[in-house]
């Protein structure tokens, strides 16, 4: 019997893989069968626990390093990554700049900005650009398999106060935005969807505050933090064949939280 998000079969590369969100994007996308190219910048051990992991389940996996802030590596990432198994059926772009746990966290306002620009924007902009083209080249043979996701955020439409919450919306919106129109741009072969995650337990959620833990269960109905393999699931649906009918459209993984 076959399963529900049968992912038997396709190529997928996922950015920012080495951990959190990413990292049990591609854990669940070979669990549904698919190869997996892991991606990292420096984590390269943490990549390739990732990738062994992939390879435990049955698939192919391979690590690729690049920092995709600089878009002079762009071009020299997409290249290997298509060529680990002569083509890519789903690419997406999880790579995100670190304001919180990391030492981004210590820039001012204006260098927070630029790395989100740098990575978050313009890296999931100009990669969806060289790789749809790819796909798009490939013709209509198979065309139902290929997709892009980009993940967003789901206070980019509503707002939240503060630094960060000003930085990631801005941020986010463009990325949500660019999805909307790249879907009309690359349909119909290419199908291009963002996930919008809420409250989810990362690295930071994991220490926050206790004002914190009580504010994350306030504003979410299901009264809990969502886990990266929330996100994992909705991310193997859309690639899957029975989300062929879907493009362009941003899905909320947060818990039902309306703000």
């Amino acid at each position: 019997m076959t399963q529900f998000a049968d992912l038997a079969g396709l190529r997928t590369v996922v950015t920012g893989s080495s951990s959190g969100i990413g990292r049990a994007i591609a854990v669940e996308f070979a669990r549904g069968g698919a190869d997996v190219v892991v991606h990292c910048h420096r984590s390269i051990e943490a990549a390739k626990s990732v990738s062994q992991e992939v390879r435990a389940l049955g698939c192919r996996s391979e690590v690729l390093s690049a920092d995709l802030s600089a878009e002079t590596q762009l071009a020299d990432f997409v290249d290997p990554a298509w060529d680990c198994y002569g083509g890519i059926d789903v690419w997406v772009n999880n790579a995100g700049a670190d304001l919180l746990t990391g030492e981004e966290a210590q820039l001012n306002y204006e260098g927070k900005l630029q790395r989100l620009l740098d990575l978050d924007v313009r890296s999931s902009m100009l990669l969806s650009k060289m790789v749809g083209r790819r796909m798009q080249e490939l013709g209509a043979a198979g065309s139902l398999s290929r997709s892009i996701i980009n993940v967003g955020w789901d206070q980019a439409s509503t707002g939240m106060e503060g630094d960060s919450g000003e930085l990631f919306a801005a941020a986010k919106s463009a990325v949500m935005g660019f999805t909307r129109s790249l879907a009309v741009s690359l349909a119909p072969q290419v199908r291009v969807n963002c996930i919008a995650p809420g409250w989810i337990r990362t690295a930071w959620g994991q220490t926050a505050s206790d004002e914190w833990q009580q504010r994350v269960r306030r504003e979410t109905p299901l009264n809990r933090w969502g886990l990266p393999q929330d996100v994992a699931a909705v991310a193997r649906f859309l690639a899957a064949p029975e989300a062929s009918y879907i493009t362009g459209q941003i899905i909320n993984v947060n818990g039902g939280a309306v703000r």
